[in-house]
């Protein structure tokens, strides 16, 4: 293989590896440069390169070997389908991967400096793949947060904009009361948002303990020196831009598991928001529709098919991740001894899958939340289905205490017999059913026909949602705002 393939190079994307023929909610070349196999050797090579600028820089290598490792290290010259076919044999990538850096380092040393003792000196496969793989999910989850927050700030754009709009509210699949749609995009943002934040309180530690979690080799290597084996994993993380750990995480995994459930909570949010798409975009709901594009939506047998793909797309990735989150809760408890078995190898694709299903739906979401089509019309429309029955709760509250005893039955009772006839009724009768017999059993002097008009109204007993958006929105001022890049051209110079 010739070329140049670094850690986010979008160009390999697909050549060696899987391209999401069967996930295309994944299938983009921002996913495959992040999270694919090529990004997965670049990231083992980083490790390698960075450590070896960290031995020279300690006096613990020669100098000028650090370039050359460097050099080595550039990701082009390996194939993955080879390494990846000879990892078989050491149970890791690393292995194989080793072998070939350590020949291109000879190779390239051309004045003999000895270079190649720089290279995995004192460390283990565990410290490097782990270490990499914390590279890979911090430069996804970078990416991924830069999606998040613009759905975000679209998602509270809609609420404001739509503080008024009035819908109706459902609960077990039934109209239950009045509603916005400013407060249901006000809720999307809020688990959007509080996902985001969760997100952005990880840390992504380096890994180090040598082969047993001791770092009985590193002791011998920093030996006669002012280093220690701590400072020089400290350097390490400052070369890659990772945190510093206070101690070797081999058997405790909770930097995956928490990696993992951040990673859930965002496609759960997601996938509320595509749920309800879904619903609401329905012909005979029709009260959303998503961004139209050309070529997306179609259908293979049936030319007028607007089907809802980015919400289909979403759905299937937060759908994927509870049990993905799962194998890393199973592997973390099945970490045995000081340096586990199979347990650590069925981390690898759990968490790699889960990385490339968050920012693949993260770009879908971004685009659905961007474009998507409200129609206030159909939301009333819908709300006056179920006309004024929808209002029973609120008339019940406010008339019920007017009531006194009659028939035996309270003044909550009687209100509840009204409901019960009214079901009986035929439903294109069931409004009028309902005027009549409310104002049948509420006397004129307790209830004036103009009360009665404003309880029936919806706009009535909307309770606090608009104080409710506005405090959601007010907890996450950074994600209500568009993010800084949005509002600046490829020049930085403000937009519109």
């Amino acid at each position: 293989m010739t070329g140049s393939a670094g850690l986010g190079d979008a160009g390999t994307f697909g050549e060696e590896g899987d391209a999401g023929l069967l996930s295309p909610v994944s299938a983009s070349p921002l996913v495959g440069a992040l999270t694919g196999d090529r990004a997965v050797l670049a990231a083992i090579l980083a490790v390698e390169s960075g450590w070896a600028a960290v031995l020279e820089k300690a006096g613990l290598a020669p100098a000028g070997s650090a370039a050359v490792v460097s050099a080595a290290a550039e990701p082009g010259r390996y194939s993955v389908a080879g390494i990846a076919r000879r990892a078989q044999g050491g149970g890791n990538p690393v292995i194989p991967l080793l072998a070939d850096l350590r020949k291109n380092v000879q190779a390239l040393d051309g004045t003999g400096i000895g270079a190649g003792t720089a290279v995995h000196t004192s460390l283990t496969s565990q410290d490097v793949l782990d270490t990499a793989l914390m590279l890979l999910a911090r430069n996804t989850v970078e990416a991924l947060l830069g999606d998040l927050k613009r759905t975000s700030a679209a998602l509270a754009s809609l609420a404001e904009e739509h503080a008024d709009t009035l819908c109706v509210g459902r609960s077990l699949t039934q109209h239950s009361l009045p509603f916005t749609f400013g407060l249901r995009a006000a809720q999307w943002f809020h688990g959007v948002a509080a996902a985001g934040r969760q997100l952005e309180g990880l840390a992504y530690p380096v890994q180090f303990g040598g082969a047993a979690g001791t770092l009985a080799a590193g002791t011998v290597l920093a030996s006669g020196s002012s280093s220690t084996p701590f400072s020089l994993a400290d350097a390490l993380a400052a070369q890659l831009g990772l945190a510093a750990a206070p101690a070797p995480w081999h058997t405790n995994r909770l930097v995956v598991t928490s990696l993992g459930n951040a990673l859930a909570a965002v496609l759960d949010a997601f996938g509320k928001i595509a749920a309800d798409v879904l619903f609401l975009s329905r012909p005979e709901v029709g009260e959303l529709a998503e961004p139209r594009a050309a070529g997306r939506g179609v259908s293979s047998a049936m030319p007028q098919k607007q089907n809802p793909v980015l919400s289909v797309l979403v759905r299937s990735a937060a759908l994927q991740a509870p049990q993905l989150v799962a194998q890393l809760h199973l592997a973390a408890a099945n970490f045995n001894d000081e340096r586990p078995d199979a347990a650590w190898h069925t981390e690898w694709p759990a968490l790699r899958q889960l990385l490339a299903l968050a920012l693949g739906a993260a770009g879908h979401i971004r685009e659905l939340t961007g474009g998507l089509q409200a129609f206030p019309d159909a939301m009333r429309r819908n709300l006056d289905l179920a006309g004024p029955l929808l209002l029973a709760e609120g008339v019940g509250a406010a008339v019920a205490p007017l009531l006194g005893a009659k028939d035996g039955l309270t003044g909550k009772e009687q209100l509840q017999a009204v409901v019960d006839q009214t079901l009986q009724a035929p439903s294109g009768e069931q409004a009028a059913t309902y005027r009549k017999l409310l104002r049948d059993a509420v006397p004129a002097g307790v209830l004036t026909d103009l009360r009665l008009e404003e309880l029936l109204n919806p706009a009535s007993y909307l309770g606090a949602a608009a104080n409710i958006s506005r405090r959601i929105l007010a907890a996450f001022p950074e994600y209500a705002a568009p993010p800084e890049s949005s509002l600046t051209d490829a020049n930085g110079d403000p937009r519109g």
